[in-house]
This record gives C-alpha cells, sequence and structure tokens, in this order.
C-alpha cells in the first residue's frame, strides 16, 4: 500500500523501494511497477518493515526538513531522520531546566498522568451511555474509581508513585475492555495490556496506533523546539523519546483505543487483519494496516473540543497544540501545562 494522509505518505508493501527522481519520490515495486509523487505534496515519509528507502532520498528528505521514519510491521518506532533544526535553544534550556527542578518535573509529570486518567474516564463513560446493564454499572463503577485515584495523584512528589498509580489506573481499565468490546465484534477482548510483542489482534491494533500517535507527537514536539528525548515522568531513557512518551499519555485512550474498538465493534477489523507469527506475536497483515490507516485517517479529520482554547479542533492538530502549550509552560508564559480533555 502507498497513500499520502495528510501530507504523510506511508508505504505498508513489503519489498517496496522508494528512490529520488529529480523533485519526486519514486515508489517501486517488482509486482506492481513504479508510481512517482512530487516531494512537495510531502512533509513526512513513513516505512513499514521490508520498506527500503535509498541514501539519496533519505539525504534529499533531511536536506528539506522533510522527515523519513521506519516501523515495524506491527507499528513500533524504528528510527527516524530529521535534518540540521533551527529551533530555539533557549526553550531547550528551559527544557532542561524544568527537569534538573524537582518540584516542576513532579508538577508537570502529574499532569500527563491526570490527563491520561480524565480521559480513560471519558471512554468508559461515553461506552456506559450506550450500553446495557451489568456492562454500564461495571464501566461507570470503574471510572468513578479511577476518578478516586486523582486526589492521590495531586498528593505526591514522587515519581515512582505517580507511576504506581498510573498502573493501577490501567489495570482497572484493561479490566473493562470485555465492556468496551461488544458481543457485536468478531474479535474478543483480551484480560490484559501485551505489547512486547503483542500476543492478541486487539493488542496488535493498539500497538500499531500507538506507533502512528508517537509519529505525530514526535513531529510536534520537534516543529516546536524541544527535545523529544528529554521527558519529565519516563525521565530520561537512552533511545527512548520520553517526552514523546510523556505526552502520548493524555491521548492513548481518545485518539487511539476509542479508534480501535470501535473499529472492532462495527467490524472494519476483522481476524483476517491479522497474523500471528512464531512465538506467539501478532500483527496486522498488509490488508489490516491498509484498513487501519483509512480508520487513522478519517479520525484525524474528526473535530474535538479543546477545553483550553474554547473551540473544536482537528484531531491531527491535537499534538501540535499540546506541545505549543508545553513549550509556554517551560518558558514562562504560562503557570501550569493544561493536558488535552475535551469535557
Amino acid at each position: 500500500m502507498t497513500d499520502v494522509i495528510n501530507n504523510t505518505l506511508y508505504v505498508t508493501t513489503t519489498g517496496s523501494s522508494l528512490h529520488l527522481h529529480h523533485d519526486a519520490v519514486r515508489i517501486y515495486h517488482p509486482d506492481t511497477g513504479a508510481k512517482r509523487l512530487p516531494l512537495v505534496r510531502i512533509d513526512h515519509v513513513v516505512v513499514f518493515g521490508g520498506v527500503t528507502v535509498t541514501d539519496e532520498l533519505t539525504l534529499r528528505c533531511a536536506a528539506d526538513q522533510r522527515t523519513v521514519t521506519w516501523l515495524s510491521g506491527n507499528g513500533r518506532f524504528r528510527g527516524r531522520v530529521i535534518g540540521p533544526q533551527a529551533g530555539n535553544p533557549l526553550l531547550r534550556v528551559a527544557q532542561h531546566d524544568a527537569l534538573r527542578d524537582d518540584q516542576r518535573r513532579h508538577d508537570i509529570a502529574r499532569t500527563f498522568i491526570a490527563g491520561k486518567l480524565h480521559n480513560t474516564r471519558q471512554v468508559l463513560l461515553k461506552s456506559a451511555n450506550d450500553a446495557r446493564t451489568p456492562s454500564q454499572t461495571s464501566m461507570r463503577s470503574t471510572a468513578a474509581a479511577i476518578a478516586e485515584d486523582l486526589p492521590a495523584l495531586a498528593a505526591t512528589n514522587t515519581i515512582n508513585v505517580m507511576l504506581g498509580i498510573e498502573g493501577q489506573a490501567a489495570k482497572r481499565y484493561v479490566s473493562q475492555w470485555r465492556h468496551l468490546i461488544n458481543d457485536h465484534a468478531d474479535i474478543p477482548a483480551p484480560t490484559a495490556r501485551s505489547s512486547r510483542p503483542p500476543t492478541d489482534p486487539v493488542n496488535a491494533a493498539l500497538s500499531f496506533g500507538y506507533g502512528m500517535l508517537r509519529v505525530a507527537v514526535h513531529g510536534a514536539l520537534e516543529h516546536v523546539g524541544l527535545d523529544p528525548y528529554i521527558g519529565y515522568l519516563h525521565g530520561i531513557r537512552p533511545g527512548k523519546p520520553a517526552l514523546a512518551l510523556d505526552l502520548m499519555e493524555e491521548m492513548r485512550a481518545l485518539l487511539v483505543d476509542r479508534l480501535v474498538f470501535t473499529a472492532l465493534n462495527r467490524r472494519q477489523l476483522q481476524p483476517q487483519h491479522f497474523t500471528k507469527r512464531i512465538g506467539g506475536a501478532h500483527e496486522l497483515t498488509e490488508d489490516g494496516r491498509r484498513a487501519y490507516l483509512t480508520l487513522w485517517s478519517e479520525a484525524r479529520r474528526r473535530q474535538w473540543p479543546h477545553r483550553h482554547l474554547g473551540r473544536p479542533i482537528p484531531a491531527a492538530l491535537i499534538p501540535l497544540i499540546q506541545a505549543r502549550i508545553l513549550s509556554r509552560h517551560l518558558r514562562g508564559d504560562v503557570s501550569h501545562y493544561i493536558p488535552w480533555s475535551p469535557a
């Protein structure tokens, strides 16, 4: 599959190769031949496992400030190339200063988890409105229990305690997947979250979606001049874009989980869209990735309320808006970072 979605070129078909042809990218596959796309139409290139990109094209993209991202077949991040960054060095100094200040680090980390818990509750409460008892009762009860975690979160200044609160809420949330994925789905809900590797189709779809979200958040942070590798909740983790992982937390439930559960309930994702590898790992097939990216494209155009802005914005802009709000806080323009929530 080759598709351009919101100026991002996705190439998912194993055996494809990308080449520079004057001011165009030439996409070649032995079975389907060649296709050319003007580079001016493309801001980002995302390729999946089994797809190669020539050095010539990679260097041209870097020179044009056009990112190239490599993902595994199931959407796991493998690498990224971007050209020289102008950026604002003073913003990055402020980012480092906030990490060294324990109180500021804790305050920022706490808001990421609070945003995640709040939006997880939104998924449960929205689904409960359309559910029958006892599913409705169970989801509302779990949403209430997660709400009770928020005072404990506000009272702690220890990252490990914060992560413990987040982990407890996550377990409660996962226990409700059997209600969020209804009887109309052809794929049953798992009882646990598994990611390395995903051991069932639902977790494979979630991991793929988180990979797409990570690409968007990583790019948004670079766009505003922040270092994606210096985080607050996830700290500094060699080889890991900790700040991108931080910022993703508040967006996972509404932008990825809800999309996956809805697609399963509507049978837009079905068993034939997944394959099981030796060792038990599951991943999307090429048709499955095509189906997911179609849904992802539609979801990125959806308008979501933004309480801080006081108006709706498309999902595709949420990572960028939140990166800008975070940068304003780090510069001292606003007193607190405000996580995104539609309600």
